[in-house]
């Protein structure tokens, strides 16, 4: 089937007038691997397009966002991944490559064959929007942002339009949102010294295309905080919810993880999009994983590249050598069936706990029926969600945390990211 990418948004004409300049005309590209319906949200629970149950476990798959080319994007390495048994490839992306570069066409052209060497190799893709530019189109100051801005509106815009039609590529809004109210999170509005979009926008612009592939929305405090969205759901259809547990100086602690994003799961479909730690050690990844899979949360693990424990990588290097944690992930994935369900010691099949009968977890809920989503804030600045959602958990508010870490990453890459996510990418 031929899909023709869409010529710059006339929404993006007014502003784009200033700098004199429309992102460039986007190659016509087709798609050479069939597309189907994918899968579709029922409840809290992912359904393929027969109707099963399914999860998604793989990897992250980052560069794409700093070079307009990647760092050793092959087909080759897809069909490294799938032989660790990943079903599903998270590739981080940048908007304005996509939109506004020189080199756009060409740009577009490495990320749809990224992603049919990725579907080539038996996984389904998750495309996320990892570097934004603060609504400052083509100004070359792309990077890790607190939140999306206008240009993000077309970025999605242009993407779905081509995708609309393949399921099996699923939409991550926004990387890591941060340092903002959840008003803002959800509808927009101001984030430092720019205005930002909301989920919603986001979500809406996907669906101004017709696309109805699943989308993705990560939570704040770089993602890891879902709590919010009790009072704050998108509104719509398909939609799964992100969160990112990392371990670094006990920011996002274990302990944490059922109130900050284990309590939705049984309202909707949750994956953990990166996860890690920044010194090789596994216990907490492990940790992550087995909670996962007593929720009934999907995860892809950070990240397929080479660049040391801080990074953190899971390859020690591009032949697929795994590092510790790499190893640790790669046992992981292989105790999945192919719909994605944790297998047992003696072969049969582990049952996510999704409802009241699971441990640490709230009674299913239909957040959309009319149920009264205010909470209360006590004097010790707890948020009780029993004060509106009758859950038998207590929230805590964020933490305060130090400002993130930075590394550096190679010098042939075209530019140097700044932030590392959740404090890791």
């Amino acid at each position: 089937m031929s899909t023709t990418l869409p010529h710059c948004k006339l929404a993006l004409a007014t502003a784009l007038l200033a700098i004199g300049a429309c992102a460039a005309d986007p190659p016509v590209l087709t798609h050479t691997t069939d597309v189907d319906p994918g899968y579709h949200v029922v409840g809290n629970q992912v359904l393929d397009k027969n109707g099963a149950v399914h999860y998604f476990h793989g990897v992250d798959r980052p560069s794409l966002e700093w070079s307009t080319a990647g760092q050793n994007i092959s087909a080759a390495d897809f069909r490294l991944m799938a032989e660790w048994k990943a079903n599903v490839v998270r590739i981080a992306l940048n908007q304005d490559f996509w939109l506004f570069d020189d080199g756009s066409a060409r740009y577009q052209r490495n990320v749809l064959q990224a992603v049919e060497w990725a579907k080539q190799a038996g996984m389904d893709v998750i495309l996320d929007l990892h570097w934004s530019d603060k609504g400052v189109a083509g100004g070359g100051g792309a990077e890790q942002q607190r939140m999306p801005d206008v240009n993000s509106i077309a970025f999605w815009e242009s993407v779905a339009a081509f995708y609309k039609e393949d399921g099996r590529v699923l939409f991550e809004l926004y990387n890591e949102p941060h340092d903002v109210t959840w008003e803002v999170w959800l509808n927009g509005g101001p984030a430092g010294d720019f205005t930002a979009v909301g989920m919603q926008q986001l979500y809406d612009a996907v669906r101004s295309t017709g696309a109805q592939n699943i989308v993705i929305a990560g939570g704040l405090d770089w993602a890891y905080d879902l709590s919010g969205v009790a009072t704050h759901p998108i509104q719509g259809t398909n939609i799964m919810y992100a969160t990112h547990p990392y371990a670094m100086n006990n920011w996002k602690p274990v302990s944490s993880f059922d109130a900050k994003w284990g309590y939705l799961t049984a309202f909707y479909p949750v994956i953990a999009t990166e996860f890690g730690t920044a010194d090789c050690s596994t216990d907490y990844s492990s940790q992550l994983i087995d909670y996962a899979d007593r929720a009934g949360a999907h995860w892809t693990a950070w990240a397929w590249y080479v660049g040391g424990c801080s990074f953190p990588s899971l390859l020690d290097d591009w032949n697929g050598t795994p590092s510790v944690p790499g190893q640790l992930v790669k046992d992981a994935l292989a105790r999945y069936s192919a719909q994605g369900m944790p297998a047992t010691n003696d072969g049969g099949i582990v049952q996510p706990k999704l409802d009241a009968n699971g441990p640490d977890l709230p009674p299913a809920i239909d957040l959309g029926a009319g149920v009264d989503t205010s909470f209360g804030v006590d004097g010790s600045g707890s948020i009780d969600l029993a004060a509106g959602l009758d859950l038998p958990i207590t929230i805590d508010s964020p933490m305060a945390i130090d400002s993130p870490m930075a590394i550096d990453l190679p010098a042939s890459v075209d530019v140097t990211p700044t932030e590392i996510g959740g404090g890791i990418d």
